[in-house]
């Protein structure tokens, strides 16, 4: 099965997965089970469900074959090249292709220019009249190959302006920017592509970003430190003529194989093998000298030659398009698919199976224990009515008063619960005083001043590192304050359970562990790439001050955007099971007590009414059975293994 298959695959479980998930929350809301807490929840999580991605990546130096070896594995069912892919330079600025039904198949283009603001890739997407655009005929090819060569576009500009928007024009190894016969640089037009087409895998999904070389690269820090790091797969491209260059070894050490390690679902491919195929040759030494070439790349970049795959781009896409079994055979394009499908779907499944998993699994636990309490509130009136048959006027009294007792006692216990929310609203304000983005921006504008004022190289790394210790402290202070929350709960569920019966369980736990991680990775790259005493040596000032708050201050103030919107689904979620269940033993209570009045005035008959609670005990056990069947249902397609025998009817 084809990586394409496998994908559709996924896409055809995810869509089940998100079809049951929508059915259990019309279920709720036809059944009054769900609240405007359940409801934004599920609807957050079919949101999270419809804008899945799968991001794929291709790294490597000019002329390694990126965009044929995506046009090979992606869309040789186009008929054609999708991307541009010929001798030199074909993609000059990264590039992604996806697809957002709510645009027009086009091609937008982030100018150059905009390297001179303080501003990353990242933001400008939020402003579309930044980008130019160019429409797509998405029933022509010529249309939109003509289109897709805007990516390999350049302009000159002087050696200043080069420098000014991040190309170095003066190190001593580099060729690519240094000024022609007339003083001038050469530069890519394009700082960012994006490539909005209606192709099926990416209407499914899938978002490919083609990089350029080493140098842009290094030019543009939003991808080291935001994009390949978030990719789901990426895939290192080496050539089979060159083997590993200094400039590919570079790309792997500081792009991709970060700290010496390797993660999950990053691939190299030794492209260009059919240079090999030499016919004054056996096809016993073709292969014995291109296991020679894999050998000694792993050996280069330190891994198994089971993690190099060699193929040739150009010779598979051929053979798709022409339906040439032998001659695809022998690219071994469907090796490296088969082995990026094995990386790539299982991983991004077990992302979506994770966060699906809690997320479905509170809501369902909530709402189980809904019914729950709804069942014991029934059963205890039916007990009491129950105990009522052949007795006097006198007992019926006397159980009123019981039940009424109870109802006073239980709204006396309500202060102490509005008392809990209090106490709850002053931490949740201590906390968002340390997480919140306010003290992030005190933080930043802190830092810069402290920057532009440093006098040496020690002053400036001393702020940077000043930075990231403060915001470590916000997040440790907001750790403790989580705690302060999630003891203090502990206690008011257990005590709500024990005085007045209410099913809490134990409150929903809080991590920020994984923005601590991100803080850690990040100070990591600001010290090997802005604080290093090389960086801070040949790199004025200005321009180091100006790439940290540029790149790394925004990652960071992205990172705690989403802490704190984790942390505010987090307080609602751990206060909604408390409302719930005081509100639902409010309404219990005040049940018990009328059906007992109604008796007791002879309006109804005992008779009567215990048949209706009966029906109405009739009514939560199927619904309780519905829930189970629906809970099962999830839970069997977050347990599928074999995800490619699904699909969507």
């Amino acid at each position: 099965m084809t990586l394409a298959h496998q994908f559709a695959a996924y896409t055809a479980w995810r869509t089940l997965l998100a079809s049951d998930i929508a059915e259990f929350q019309t279920w709720l809301t036809e059944n009054e089970l769900s609240d405007g807490q359940i409801d934004l929840r599920l609807g957050q999580l079919l949101e999270r469900l419809a804008e899945d991605r799968l991001n794929v990546a291709f790294v490597a130096e000019f002329s390694r074959g990126k965009s044929e070896l995506i046009n090979a594995i992606f869309f040789a069912d186009y008929g054609d090249r999708m991307l541009p892919s010929s001798i030199g330079r074909t993609t000059m600025c990264p590039t992604e292709l996806l697809f957002d039904g709510n645009k027009p198949p086009q091609l937008e283009l982030l100018p150059i220019q905009t390297r001179a603001s303080n501003t990353g890739v990242g933001e400008y997407k939020r402003f579309p009249d930044q980008w130019e655009r160019l429409p797509i005929d998405v029933d022509s090819p010529e249309s939109l190959q003509d289109a897709l060569r805007h990516v390999s576009e350049t302009t000159r500009v002087t050696p200043d302006e080069a420098s000014r928007l991040g190309f170095a024009t003066d190190e001593e190894d580099n060729d690519l920017y240094r000024p022609d016969a007339d003083g001038m640089v050469e530069i890519p037009r394009w700082r960012h592509a994006l490539i909005n087409f209606p192709h099926p895998l990416l209407k499914q999904g899938l978002v490919i970003l083609d990089t350029p070389g080493l140098n842009a690269i290094g030019a543009e820090p939003e991808l080291t430190l935001s994009l390949l790091p978030n990719a789901h797969a990426v895939l290192f491209i080496l050539a089979a003529d060159t083997g590993v260059t200094q400039s590919d070894l570079a790309i792997w050490k500081e792009h991709i194989c970060t700290g010496g390690t390797t993660r999950r679902g990053r691939l190299v491919v030794l492209n260009k093998i059919d240079g090999q195929w030499d016919e004054l040759k056996t096809e016993a030494e073709i292969n014995a000298e291109i296991t020679r070439q894999v050998e000694q790349s792993a050996q280069i970049l330190d891994l198994p030659a089971s993690q190099v795959f060699p193929v040739s781009a150009q010779k598979g896409l051929v053979a798709k398009i022409n339906q040439d079994i032998e001659l695809l055979a022998r690219s071994r394009l469907p090796m490296l698919e088969a082995a990026l499908s094995d990386e790539l779907i299982p991983a991004k499944r077990d992302i979506v199976c994770e966060s699906t998993g809690q997320e479905f699994g509170d809501v369902a636990k909530r709402v189980r224990t809904l019914l729950e309490s709804r069942q014991s509130g029934l059963s205890e009136q039916l007990t009491e009515l129950t105990e009522l048959r052949g007795k006097n006027r006198g007992v019926v009294e006397y159980m009123m008063g019981k039940v009424r007792t109870e109802k006073d006692e239980f709204e006396q216990g309500l202060q102490r619960y509005y008392a809990v929310r209090s106490v709850f609203s002053t931490l949740t304000n201590n906390l968002f005083a340390h997480l919140g983005l306010d003290r992030l921006r005190q933080v930043t504008g802190e830092t810069r001043e402290a920057m532009l004022e440093a006098s040496f190289s020690k002053n400036l790394s001393g702020a940077m590192k000043s930075f990231f210790a403060q915001t470590r402290r916000a997040l440790a202070d907001s750790s403790h304050e989580i705690g302060e929350i999630l003891a203090m709960m502990e206690m008011v569920y257990k005590k709500f359970t024990v005085e007045h019966g209410l099913k809490l369980g134990s409150p929903t736990t809080f991590s920020l562990l994984r923005y601590e991680k991100e803080m850690d990775r990040l100070e990591n790259w600001c010290d090997s790439h802005l604080g290093s005493t090389v960086s801070l040596l040949t790199h004025d000032k200005k321009n180091i001050t100006q790439k940290f708050f540029e790149e790394v201050a925004v990652q960071v103030r992205r990172a705690f955007e989403r802490a704190n919107k984790d942390a505010e689904i987090w307080l609602r979620a751990i206060m909604a099971p408390m409302e719930t269940q005081v509100r639902e033993h409010q309404i219990q209570l005040k049940r018990r007590l009328e059906s007992i009045k109604r008796i007791h005035q002879a309006t109804d008959t005992l008779e009567d009414r215990i048949a209706e609670l009966e029906t109405v005990g009739t009514g939560l056990q199927q619904q309780i059975r519905m829930l189970d069947n629906m809970e099962a249902r999830v839970q069997e397609l977050l347990e599928t293994e074999q995800i490619d025998e699904l699909q969507v009817a």
